[in-house]
């Protein structure tokens, strides 16, 4: 899958790049909306992220042209907290969805991932890994059939371990999918909430399922 990234702040489309070419994607960024709207429309693309305050042509023109030619393919705008009505005016031009600054890359690639999903392929709602289960939609955590109780961000920092089972994840990484980019690099609030997991996921003659590789980063068993 080929995504085309429109961003003018080079942290945030690295940060994006890096992401979606961890999970998989093939992506290409551009700094500019002129070079962004050329490329959309000569490039095959399967989704674009667009950034609404772009230099050479705003976001929100580049993406009124593309609908004159192209109304398939999905465009998810990249928005300022604050813009409510830069997110309205992109909706009724024609942007599938949006997601405001500053945002976590987990959930940057769920919209992603929903907005590319072929129509049939049904929806990826649970996740499982070991005795662990995870019910996306209902928000719900289970272990060894045991209902657990998470706040918002332990059941995000564990459904991101979910999606890579088994794989060895940075802090950076961790900080970067969960909290977002523009997060202080120097927290240690990584450790801390591997920590609250641990404890809420702790059970009477069951292994400790978060592996920690000092200096490395953590994993999640995968013991199938």
């Amino acid at each position: 899958m080929r995504i085309l990234v429109v961003e003018d702040e080079r942290a945030i489309a690295d940060f994006i790049s890096r992401g979606l070419e961890a999970e998989g994607y093939a992506v290409t960024c551009v700094e500019d909306g002129i070079d962004g709207e050329t490329l959309a429309r000569t490039g095959r693309f399967d989704l674009i992220l667009l950034d609404i305050m772009l230099p050479g042509r705003d976001g929100l023109e580049v993406l009124s042209n593309l609908r004159r030619e192209d109304g398939d393919t999905p465009v998810i705008l990249l928005t300022a907290k604050g813009e409510v009505e830069d997110r309205v005016a992109g909706l009724d031009t024609g942007a599938n969805d949006y997601i405001p600054k500053p945002f976590a890359f987990e959930e940057l690639v769920a919209r992603v991932r929903a907005h590319l999903r072929r129509p049939g392929q049904g929806t990826a709602t649970e996740l499982e890994v070991g005795d662990l289960k995870m019910d996306l939609l209902r928000r719900q955590v289970s272990r060894a059939g045991k209902e657990i109780l998470l706040s918002a961000r332990e059941f995000d920092l564990l459904a991101y371990l979910m999606r890579h089972p088994g794989q060895v994840l940075s802090r950076e990484q961790l900080l970067n999918g969960v909290w977002g980019y523009d997060h202080d690099p120097g927290t240690n609030i990584v450790g801390v909430y591997i920590a609250y997991l641990r404890r809420k996921l702790a059970i009477d003659g069951e292994i400790d399922p978060i592996e920690t590789l000092r200096s490395v980063g953590y994993r999640l068993r995968d013991d199938r």
